[in-house]
Parts: C-alpha cells; sequence; structure tokens
C-alpha cells in the first residue's frame, strides 16, 4: 500500500462522512449524519466512549459546568429518561451518560475502537478525504474532526526519569486500580485537574508533596447530590433553559438570583463584596467569573476580584508562608480556566502535606529516591504529573492532514492556527472541526457550543448534498477577516496577560498566539447562521 506522494489506494471503507472522535461531538455528529440518511463511520483510539471522560479517570475528575446543562438537549426522550446524580458530576457517570446515549441512539453499532488516525489525505480528482490508520484506510467525501480541545496530553521531560525507582502516572493516562493507600506521593501541577485530585490523594497518601509550577485562582464547587425533585423541576424548564442557552453570551441559561451586569466599578465595594460572597458561597468558577460583566477587559474591576479570592485563600490557609504561596500574583484571576474545587485550600492545613515551589526551587532532575530541586530531595514512591495538555491544536497537529494542492495542516499552523468560524479551513475542502481554534468553544458552556457546532456542519454536509455539490471550502480572504476579528477581540481582553494554554504558552515552543473567539457565543451564532441563509458565500464550491 502506498503511503506517500500523490497515490491514493483503494479505500477499505468507504463513507459519506468520517467522523475522528466518540467523545460528545463525535457522537452528536453521527447521529445527526445518519439522521439525514447518509453512510457514518467514527473512528476513535479509545476501547470506548465519552472522548475526555473516557481518558481522564484520575482521581477527582469532574466537570466543571452543571451536569444539567453538560448535556444534550436533541432529544426530549433522553432529558426525561436521564437523572443526574451530582450538581457536577464525575467521570464515572458521566461516561456512563455517553455510553448510554451511544447505545439509545443506535450509534455503537458506527464506531471503529482502539483506531488512531495517523493520516488524512485529499484527493481532488475524486473529491474525497482518505484516513490511514494501522494497516486500514478509510475513504469519504466528508471529514469531521471531533477530537477535542483538550485530548492530547503532555508531559514535562525530567533528566533521571529512567532512574526513578517509583511509579509515573499521567493525569490523562491513568490505569485502572492504581492504589496510593499508604504511599509518598508526588504531584507536579496545580491547574484544574491538580486542584481536583489534591485533596483526595492527601486523604489516602502517607505523605502528599505538591509541586506548584503557578499559583492558581479557584473558587468552591460546592458540590452536592441532585435529588429526583429537583431533577424534576429542571425537566419542566429545560425547553426554556435551553433556548435561554442557545441565546446566551456563554452557552448558560440565566443564573439564579441574577447577579450584576454593571461594571465591577460602577457599584459600591460593600455591594461588590455582596456579590463576590454571594457567588462564593454559590460556587461555580465560571458563574463568579461573570460576577460583573467587565472583569476580563478592565484591570481595575478584575484586581477587584482577584484580591476578593487572595483574601478567602489566606482565611483558609492557617500557616501565612503556605498562604502566601498559594495567593496567584502573575496573572489576572481567570485568564486562565478558572478551576472550582473541594477542599483543596483546607488541604495545605494538612500536617502530612508539603508544597514546594518551583519557582524558588525548581526540579533539577529526577533520581532514584524521588524528586530533586535545586535544594533538597524530596523520597517519592508515586510521581503524578497533572501537567494538561496540548489544547486545541494538539490532535489536529499530531495526524498528517494534507489537503487540496498540497496544503499541509502543520505547515499552514506553524505560526498559529487558521480557519473560518473554528469549523472550516481554507485549502482543506469538505474537512470540518467541532470546538476547533477560531471558535467561542473554552468560553462557553462545551455541551451547547457542541451542538451548535455538530448542527451547523452537518446542516452545510446536507445542503452540499442536496445541491450535489461535490466540496467546498472557506475562500482564504473570509478565513484572514475571521482569524483577524477573533484576534482583535482576545486583544481587548485581559487573556493574552496569563501564560495559558488559551494562548499556547503551557507548550514549550508552541506559537503563542490567542485561539478563540470571545465576543460571545450569542454573536458568534447569529454570524454562523448568516453565512448559512447567505448560501455559504464566503465558500469556494466545487462542482
Amino acid at each position: 500500500m502506498s503511503r506517500g506522494g500523490t497515490s491514493r489506494p483503494a479505500p477499505q471503507d468507504d463513507y459519506d462522512v468520517v467522523v475522528v472522535g466518540a467523545g460528545m461531538g463525535g457522537l452528536y455528529t453521527a447521529h445527526r449524519v445518519l439522521t439525514i440518511g447518509l453512510t457514518v463511520r467514527v473512528l476513535e483510539a479509545g476501547a470506548g466512549v465519552g472522548g475526555t471522560w473516557y481518558w481522564n479517570r484520575y482521581p477527582g475528575a469532574r466537570c466543571d459546568v452543571a451536569s444539567v446543562d453538560y448535556s444534550f438537549s436533541f432529544s426530549e426522550e433522553l432529558q426525561n429518561e436521564w437523572s443526574w446524580k451530582e450538581r457536577y458530576a464525575g467521570q464515572p457517570e458521566l461516561e456512563a451518560y455517553f455510553n448510554h446515549v451511544a447505545d439509545r441512539f443506535g450509534i455503537r453499532e458506527h464506531i471503529d475502537f482502539e483506531t488512531r488516525v495517523e493520516s488524512a489525505r485529499y484527493d481532488a480528482d475524486r473529491h474525497r478525504w482518505f484516513l490511514r490508520a494501522g494497516d486500514r484506510t478509510y475513504g469519504a467525501q466528508f471529514v469531521v474532526m471531533a477530537t477535542g480541545p483538550l485530548s492530547v496530553a503532555y508531559g514535562p521531560t525530567f533528566e533521571g526519569t529512567d532512574d526513578f525507582a517509583g511509579q509515573i502516572y499521567h493525569s490523562a493516562d491513568w490505569p485502572e486500580g492504581v492504589d496510593l493507600t499508604g504511599k509518598r506521593v508526588g504531584v507536579v501541577g496545580t491547574g484544574s485537574t491538580g486542584i481536583q485530585m489534591i485533596p483526595l490523594l492527601a486523604e489516602v497518601a502517607e505523605h502528599l508533596t505538591v509541586f506548584q509550577r503557578t499559583a492558581n485562582y479557584s473558587v468552591p464547587a460546592r458540590n452536592r447530590p441532585m435529588s429526583e425533585q429537583e431533577m424534576a423541576e429542571v425537566r419542566a424548564t429545560y425547553a426554556k433553559r435551553r433556548d435561554q442557552a442557545r441565546r446566551s453570551r456563554a452557552g448558560f441559561p440565566p443564573r439564579t438570583p441574577p447577579i450584576s451586569e454593571n461594571s465591577a466599578m460602577a457599584v459600591t465595594e460593600q455591594q461588590r463584596r455582596e456579590v463576590y460572597e454571594l457567588m462564593w458561597e454559590q460556587g461555580g468558577g465560571l458563574a463568579f467569573r461573570a460576577s460583573f460583566s467587565d472583569l476580563l477587559t478592565n484591570r481595575k474591576s478584575n484586581d477587584t476580584a482577584s484580591e476578593f479570592i487572595r483574601e478567602k485563600i489566606r482565611q483558609v490557609v492557617k500557616d501565612p508562608a503556605t498562604a502566601e504561596t498559594l495567593v496567584p500574583h502573575d496573572h489576572p484571576y481567570a485568564t486562565k480556566r478558572p478551576p472550582v474545587d473541594t477542599n483543596y485550600y483546607e488541604t495545605f492545613n494538612r500536617p502530612d502535606v508539603t508544597l514546594v515551589d518551583l519557582r524558588e526551587t525548581p526540579i533539577e532532575r529526577l533520581t532514584s529516591a524521588g524528586v530533586q530541586t535545586s535544594d533538597r530531595t524530596y523520597e517519592l514512591d508515586v510521581l503524578v504529573l497533572a501537567t494538561g495538555f496540548d489544547a486545541v491544536t494538539g490532535s489536529l497537529s499530531r495526524i498528517e492532514v494534507e489537503g487540496r494542492d498540497g496544503v499541509v495542516l502543520k505547515d499552514k499552523w506553524k505560526d498559529g492556527p487558521r480557519g473560518y468560524l473554528g469549523m472550516a479551513i481554507a485549502g482543506l475542502p469538505n474537512f470540518f472541526t467541532v470546538n476547533g481554534p477560531g471558535s467561542p468553544a473554552a468560553f462557553t458552556n462545551m455541551a451547547t457550543h457542541t451542538e451548535q457546532n455538530v448542527e451547523w456542519i452537518t446542516d452545510f454536509i446536507g445542503y452540499l448534498v442536496e445541491h450535489r455539490i461535490r466540496a467546498a471550502e472557506p475562500r482564504p480572504e473570509a478565513e484572514d477577516a475571521w482569524t483577524r476579528r477573533m484576534r482583535e477581540a482576545g486583544e481587548k481582553t485581559l487573556y493574552p496577560e496569563a501564560n495559558s494554554w488559551y494562548v499556547g504558552a503551557n507548550i514549550p515552543g508552541k506559537p503563542r498566539v490567542f485561539m478563540f473567539y470571545v465576543d460571545g457565543f450569542d454573536v458568534y451564532s447569529e454570524e454562523c447562521d448568516r453565512v448559512a441563509r447567505s448560501g455559504y458565500s464566503e465558500f469556494t464550491i466545487f462542482s
């Protein structure tokens, strides 16, 4: 079988649409494609469905969006038959939900599991894509990449890794059956994952050492069980709730009670504190972020929220020196993904937990005994890497994608991702991305955003099939304009001030480019609708 040049092997499997990834986006895409009468195959690297919620099985893995909103809205029957057990669902419940969806709608039979896509190449003469996965080749008129923005784990390379006598685990590749009871455990990373893991690891470890790279702002989750009465109340209002989410700035229904939409500087200090106290008690980082309308555009307003959380940290953590190490000062609040926690800061009051500030004493190497920093060696049995992901572009960049006239995606994105609406890319006909760079995905309820993306993409596919159009791709000028619009919007915010995965700053050598649209999910959705109403005039058509 030829794997290079311009020759294309005859496909072993041929479909109208091939979908890569069996998470939320992949499952819904397959369902929609089947509904419009086209053939589809979903290629999934894992052995099960769920995407993020299949791979991330670390202790404490949990969604930071309310369960009743982090769910599909396309089926009233599905909404009525599924009962969420917690305000914020944990990994096992989320994985069970996506398995239920896959079986209830007959999607599982259309999935090839343990099938990792290595390349995708476009044949302009046949207007078809050919995807290679191991020794199999799949052909399709349309490709939908539902690979997820947080699916490729990043782990820093430490000198002496092979010398370490203990076990090393990455949070995004957590094996079954890990027992840390009575062991000396080290955790590198205090982002959202680390903040979820650390309190639970402290409960079972003989001693827990937390290696902090960057102090983070975290607010309480206030997670709790969901009663059947609460679920019944939600079901009674689901139609209104979903409609409001679709028309909102961030894909959520309105908060209850409503919080001020004013600038934080337009109210008195006492009024601000009352709002922040209310949001602190309600719990939820995404809600706290929206306490006032300008927390992410006005540094003075943001400073009030940042200082409020710093005060809370100092109140909770008993040792002043430890508290100051945990207090963030290098970025405005919520310019990184705002974590939520259950007893995170309280954990550092335990006598069997040690906090190490890697900015003061960086890791030099691993030894057979553990982690050696610039001032001492910490003896460990297990080292856990909660070091995040090569976000947004990582999953696509690891696949050899070659489009029309030799356009190679990795080359096109060498200075940062470019695309149109976060869903299509010039030079790659009939190639679509769900929650891709250029969309508002990271700043929305991912469930609402995913459904909107999938519906727009599958409606476009249906339009092309109905009009017997063989291929379409965005015009370069449309892609340029959208990329410019996205980045100009980002520059008006405080987001670029943080070294976050929003700008690729967590990956050495990755271009520092703001990768999301921040002017609002409602504005974005209306622009997508306008493009559809125009007959997709921003696209080049290949008949």
